[in-house]
């Protein structure tokens, strides 16, 4: 059996940022990480259809801040920001603290893995044939500029008796090399015959290296060493 490493805890601390940024003591950490579950859950259930691949929290001495990274804001910001003042004061009353809502806009929600999953997932539940899903999702991700993509469906595909798992990929995935941007999805999909798992990796590309002056690199602060002569 494989060793299967999620890509995104793999990277988390190293070239990823964490998605809680807060500190608490013993005695508070239990029940703040189960107040950023109860956020979390409460957001991607409220909107399943605005695309929310992530939700970052960070958290002050007098507020919650919460950041949401959507394909689509119109959705979650509403009519003259009445949707956001609506969930801003849902979330204050799940938690009981003030919270800060941000949203920031996805450019490119084809090469992101927990919306490709999450598209997957619904044509599966409208019974649509999953190598056609697969096809159709490799074929628009690598159009939208990603190095590679692997799909894996586990489940009773097609309504199959017994259970099985494909895979489908397409380009390069070096999930190993820690510069490589590795994005990554799960989501289940709710077809007749049973849940389907469906899980996506994506390779973005390279993380964006330090900037450095160029020409300062190029000609070098030390002085070079003289060529060695050897002596006949």
């Amino acid at each position: 059996m494989g060793q299967k490493v999620n890509p995104i805890g793999f990277r988390t601390g190293i070239m990823e940022g964490w998605k809680s940024r807060w500190y608490a003591s013993k005695q508070e950490f239990s029940s703040l990480l189960l107040e950023d579950h109860k956020l979390r859950s409460y957001i991607h259930d409220k909107y399943k259809f605005a695309g929310i691949p992530k939700v970052e929290i960070e958290r002050t001495r007098d507020e919650v801040k919460v950041t949401l990274h959507t394909a689509r804001p119109g959705v979650i910001i509403g009519r003259k920001g009445t949707e956001v003042e609506r969930l801003q004061g849902e979330l204050q009353e799940l938690i009981g603290r003030r919270v800060n809502i941000k949203i920031e806009e996805i450019q490119r929600p084809e090469i992101q893995a927990q919306l490709v999953a999450e598209d997957i997932a619904e044509q599966l539940a409208k019974r649509v044939a999953f190598r056609r899903c697969m096809k159709r999702a490799i074929e628009t991700t690598m159009e939208a500029g990603a190095k590679g993509i692997k799909i894996q469906l586990a489940g009773r595909l097609g309504g199959a008796e017994m259970a099985r798992c494909e895979k489908a990929n397409a380009g390069s995935l070096p999930l190993s090399t820690l510069r490589a941007k590795i994005d990554y999805g799960f989501t289940e999909a709710k077809s007749a015959q049973g849940h389907v798992g469906v899980q996506v990796w994506i390779n973005q590309g390279m993380y964006h290296e330090v900037p450095t002056d160029g020409a300062d690199a190029q000609e070098g602060q030390a002085p070079k060493k003289p060529k060695r002569t050897y002596k006949r």
